[in-house]
């Protein structure tokens, strides 16, 4: 397209800049922790050439079509300016995380103009001795997915970054959600044709008569599923709360995920539904499971993303087990739910249904949208980053969080963002609705440290269990006293710290 013609929106990012209202922006929101302060004018070089020149959306403002039932469409904006998008700032004292939120959330009411592109960079200098990189960005111009990665193509791993697209760490690294969940569906979808030619097969119609009976669930699942009346959910109004944990190790968490047979994934999506169960409970609420939606990328991570970016990705409804009692039964059934939605159709069926959506007028697009959107709490995204530290305008970055936006009655939104061996995860809330969402991220960080806790316990039962074998096994080779701990060291203890057995929620003996 020249710098003067025009470029149709496609049907699915129309969908996204249409469905913008006061109490829910469709815009995508991301911070990148920064060790540094990173210097301006290389910040300036790096926009300039890895984000507006490879992306040319990114100098496009939206227009709308001259006919009523027509697409709008991507034009260059003729006054663009780097410097209305790129904005340099310094947070106020103490510079802590508590300023940062107060900072980062007086903006997120604010629309953009459309009469220029759609999306700003902030550099807010004054966090700590470090600085913060803050996006918005409107979904409009590409999903979650597709803008962590161009957010990532960014930063650097101490080589020269391909221009042709993100770096190998990047491709290789960069997912959301269970990947595993679009794999089954659309490799469904692409084999229909095939399997037809092979029904002759008992395993194979044994295996397509499954998969309808699993289309058939989901459908129903799709139209019937709701979130019963619960303290978390309510109308929407204009102001949101964002809060965060610090960088969490990722060891400790693969240990309590192996030691039950869990993904990683498992292991936080159960301390999020533990501290969905604890806020509820806290408020006098009997708990209830609750229903989030999480984008699911449908989008080859081996091809480098299009210049024209744009949205490509699956929805699928995940009940968190928020209900239930005791933290080892959650992350059991959280496992078990995660498990059934990796063999679901589910993602086949809602990337349809969105592409779908695109090509009706936005009165029924709203409909449909909000039909569906309200059926869950919010939206939560799991997004694996980088194995291996990058760095920013050569500064290291230490931490990423991104937030997509919520629609209908959407009250709270969550992410997880695992970076170089470390896990952030961050809450979105209504404040109108969630008001005290410290609370919420005191509930999740409580949950994880005893979801922690109870693995190392549980590791340590299996290495006395293998030590007291090895001993039978070798009698004279005991250095273990009578009261069952080595020599010089102070006896475990049989309950993890923090651990009441009394409490439902607190796993006790009986898990």
């Amino acid at each position: 397209m020249s710098k003067t013609g025009r470029r149709r929106i496609g049907p699915v990012d129309t969908i996204w800049l249409n469905m913008d209202r006061p109490n829910n922006l469709m815009v995508i929101t991301s911070l990148v922790f920064l060790e540094s302060v990173p210097d301006w004018d290389e910040v300036r070089r790096i926009a300039q050439e890895r984000f507006i020149d490879r992306y040319p959306v990114f100098s496009q403002r939206p227009v709308t079509s001259a006919i009523p039932v027509g697409l709008p469409s991507w034009e260059y904006d003729p006054d663009f300016s780097l410097d209305r998008h790129l904005i340099h700032e310094t947070l106020e004292a103490p510079g802590d995380d508590a300023a940062l939120q107060a900072h980062v959330e007086r903006y997120l009411p604010h629309a953009f103009d459309r009469n220029h592109p759609l999306w700003e960079i902030h550099l807010i200098e004054g966090y700590g001795s470090g600085a913060v990189a803050f996006f918005r960005i409107h979904h409009a111009l590409a999903d979650g997915i597709a803008l962590t990665r161009v957010l990532l193509s960014l930063t650097d791993n101490g080589a020269s970054v391909d221009d042709d697209g993100p770096s190998e760490d990047v491709k290789a690294s960069t997912t959301s959600g269970p990947v595993s969940l679009v794999s089954s569906g659309v490799s469904i979808a692409r084999g229909t044709v095939e399997q037809a030619a092979r029904m002759t097969n008992p395993a194979e119609l044994a295996r397509t008569l499954h998969v309808g009976a699993r289309t058939g669930k989901v459908v129903r699942d799709l139209l019937f599923i709701d979130n019963p009346p619960n303290v978390v959910s309510g109308t929407p109004g204009l102001h949101k709360r964002i809060v965060w944990t610090q960088p969490v190790p990722l060891g400790p968490l693969k240990t309590v995920g192996r030691l039950a047979g869990a993904t990683l994934n498992d292991v936080l999506m159960s301390a999020v539904a533990g501290a969905l169960y604890r806020y509820q409970q806290e408020r006098g609420a009997p708990p209830v499971d609750l229903v989030t939606m999480v984008p699911v990328n449908v989008r080859p991570l081996d091809k480098p993303l299009p210049r024209e970016l744009g949205n490509q990705f699956a929805l699928v409804f995940f009940t968190f087990p928020s209900g239930m009692e005791g933290r080892l039964a959650r992350l059991a059934e959280t496992k078990r739910r995660m498990d059934w939605l990796k063999g679901s159709p589910e993602s086949v069926l809602t990337f349809g249904l969105i592409t779908a959506i695109g090509f009706s007028t936005p009165v029924l697009e709203r409909y449909i949208v909000d039909f569906f959107a309200n059926k869950a709490i919010g939206v939560t995204t799991n997004v694996m980053g980088p194995r291996e530290p990058r760095t920013f305008a050569g500064v290291p970055v230490t931490g990423v969080l991104g937030w997509v936006p919520g629609s209908g009655t959407h009250t709270v939104g969550v992410c997880l963002f695992t970076y170089a061996g470390t896990v952030r995860v961050g809450f979105m809330v209504d404040v109108g609705v969630v008001p005290e969402p410290e609370s919420l991220l005191a509930d999740f960080e409580d949950e994880l440290a005893a979801l922690v806790r109870l693995g190392r316990d549980r590791d340590l039962d299996r290495e006395e269990a293998e030590a007291h074998a090895h001993r039978h096994r070798n009698p004279v080779s005991r250095s273990v006293s009578h009261t069952g701990h080595r020599p010089g060291t102070a006896a475990r203890r049989r309950k993890p710290a923090g651990v009441d057995s009394r409490d439902p929620g607190g796993g006790g003996p009986d898990q």
